[in-house]
């Protein structure tokens, strides 16, 4: 009997061992949570670009409909919902989805037409992740 006690505590494995364990792998998400963190604002920049030209390819094909693109107080809402405000367009059709007017930070593209610039057209951008105007905004110019 006292053989398969002492084999019983030789296969057990005591508070120390699991706790270093969880410890290792606790420092080991750690490390890959702190390397993912740069990527995620990398892929949020990456998804603005493609949000605006995804966007700029709708107010041209918005153009192309109405022969005009929505002015700065129709806004980009003009995409998804028909422009109460004039001139209203003569063939308004539903381009997007409300939600594709949202940056990955939770803010509303910005849209000016005429734009500073691009003053044939629009300027459209992003607020970026701190939501102000500054240098760290993403737009097409």
């Amino acid at each position: 009997m006292k053989k398969s006690s002492q084999l019983h505590k030789a296969a057990a494995y005591t508070l120390v061992e699991i706790m270093l364990v969880l410890s290792i792998i606790v420092v080991l998400m750690s490390a890959g949570i702190y390397y993912l963190v740069g990527n995620l604002e990398v892929a949020k920049s990456t998804r603005v670009r493609s949000d605006i030209e995804n966007l700029s390819t709708q107010l041209k094909v918005y153009q192309m409909q109405n022969l005009n693109f929505p002015t700065t107080a129709q806004g980009l809402k003009a995409l998804v919902d028909p422009p109460t405000v004039p001139p209203k367009p003569r063939n308004w059709s539903k381009l997007l989805k409300a939600e594709a007017l949202l940056d990955p930070w939770g803010g509303e593209y910005q849209y000016l037409r005429p734009g500073k610039h691009n003053p044939e057209s629009f300027d459209l951008w992003s607020l970026g992740p701190n939501q102000t105007t500054d240098d760290k905004n993403i737009g097409n110019w």
